[in-house]
């Protein structure tokens, strides 16, 4: 809790000015644009270098969470084992939110256009974090 004095004491967050806070959102849009060209190419080890490279590094979906950013790219790889599979992926009606300095929430909408498989389609909602001057997705809740 930012800014509120309470069971842990007073904490306070300085708030970045209006340039750094469009830099912060180019910057996180310009990791889910890398990912959505490594995905589109193919590459999912690519597309996994947005991701935190952690063993708490978590993926929530219907079947609930999985941790590691290992256990992760297998998980990819198994359920997308070739291009086709994968399927062109797009984002659409982001939304990102500053919630700290080096914290961000980006809720969206994806698609995958797959003429072979069908397409598929859902909502995410991504945490990310700066760390090491580099803003990676350390949560990813997708349906």
């Amino acid at each position: 809790m930012l800014g509120t004095a309470g069971a842990f004491g007073s904490c306070t967050a300085t708030q970045p000015g209006p340039g750094a806070l469009a830099a912060d959102r180019r910057a996180i849009v310009q990791v889910l644009t890398a990912q959505t060209a490594a995905w589109n190419r193919g590459d999912i080890p690519g597309f996994m270098q947005g991701y935190w490279q952690s063993d708490s590094l978590v993926f929530i979906d219907g079947k609930g969470p999985a941790y590691g950013w290992r256990q992760n790219l297998a998980i990819y790889q198994k359920v997308y084992p070739s291009p086709a599979a994968m399927g062109k992926l797009d984002f659409s009606g982001l939304r990102i939110t500053l919630v700290a300095p080096a914290a961000a929430q980006v809720v969206g909408h994806w698609h995958l256009a797959r003429p072979t498989e069908g397409d598929e389609q859902g909502y995410f909602l991504l945490v990310l974090r700066q760390l090491n001057g580099k803003w990676v997705v350390v949560a990813d809740h997708t349906n």
